[in-house]
């Protein structure tokens, strides 16, 4: 399956002087649909759930080559996911093209605290109505990269500074076990892409994308510790559930 991340991997190896090594990860020939190694493929298990929401990914250089990566998850599961690569001198002309469509209103996710207030929303619809867009389709802008560099990638990158910004207000506690952060408030990729799914009303893809996360997370640890996964337990018993709501069967 051909998706935005996996097209700007693609370019991402192109351009890389030498191959590029998952730190801590099996070093093992990898599937190109998932990322893991053939023994634990999970592409069987994509689901595709239709939205109205999007999601534009911003990049960081190395993010898109990282296994762990969970970007790719959002693009397994909603089908307009854009991907960009990040520059600090350079933008690339498709994403400014993307931001500037009018059938999308862009909403930039960050932490209200770092911006001014009048930028800051902290809902999807009522924004929507108050801007007089009430037909557009809601575009979620999120930072790929750890939390240093997000913070970089937002204050140098001045073609954002004209998007509201959705500031998260969930009390919930990250879940994502394959790279730590130093506050359980900072959400994964996918994490963040799940709340905003549920922002937008998109209930039964926002809670795929975190049944999708689990199994990833339990695959990719398990392959780590060459272990066999368990395709009975929780995780994989609830996402096959949801991808029977959304039309997909359980055998495939």
């Amino acid at each position: 399956m051909t998706h935005a991340v996996s097209l700007l991997r693609t370019a991402r190896l192109a351009r890389a002087s030498k191959p590029f090594l998952a730190r801590g990860g099996p070093r093992n020939v990898r599937c190109a649909g998932c990322r893991l190694i053939p023994s634990h493929c999970m592409c069987a298990l994509r689901p595709v759930v239709p939205t109205r929401a999007g999601v534009c990914l911003v990049m960081a250089d190395i993010e898109p080559l990282k296994p762990s990566n969970t970007g790719w998850l959002i693009a397994d599961v909603v089908a307009d996911t854009f991907a960009f690569g990040w520059a600090r001198t350079e933008v690339d002309p498709a994403l400014l093209a993307l931001l500037a469509d009018p059938q999308w209103q862009p909403y930039l996710v960050f932490p209200g605290e770092f911006v001014a207030a009048e930028r800051v929303v902290t809902d999807v619809l009522p924004a929507d109505v108050a801007a007089g867009a009430v037909n557009k389709r809601p575009l979620f802008v999120l930072l790929d990269a750890t939390w240093p560099e997000a913070r970089k990638m937002f204050r140098k990158s001045p073609y954002l500074n004209h998007l509201p910004v959705l500031s998260l207000q969930s009390e919930q506690l990250s879940r994502y076990k394959l790279r730590r952060s130093q506050r359980d408030e900072h959400f994964c990729t996918s994490e963040v892409a799940a709340l905003c799914l549920e922002l937008a009303g998109e209930t039964l893809a926002a809670q795929t994308l975190e049944a999708y996360l689990d199994v990833f997370t339990n695959h990719y640890l398990q392959a780590k510790q060459q272990l066999p996964v368990d395709m009975e337990d929780a995780a994989h018993v609830r996402l096959r559930g949801l991808r029977l709501q959304s039309g997909i069967g359980a055998g495939r």
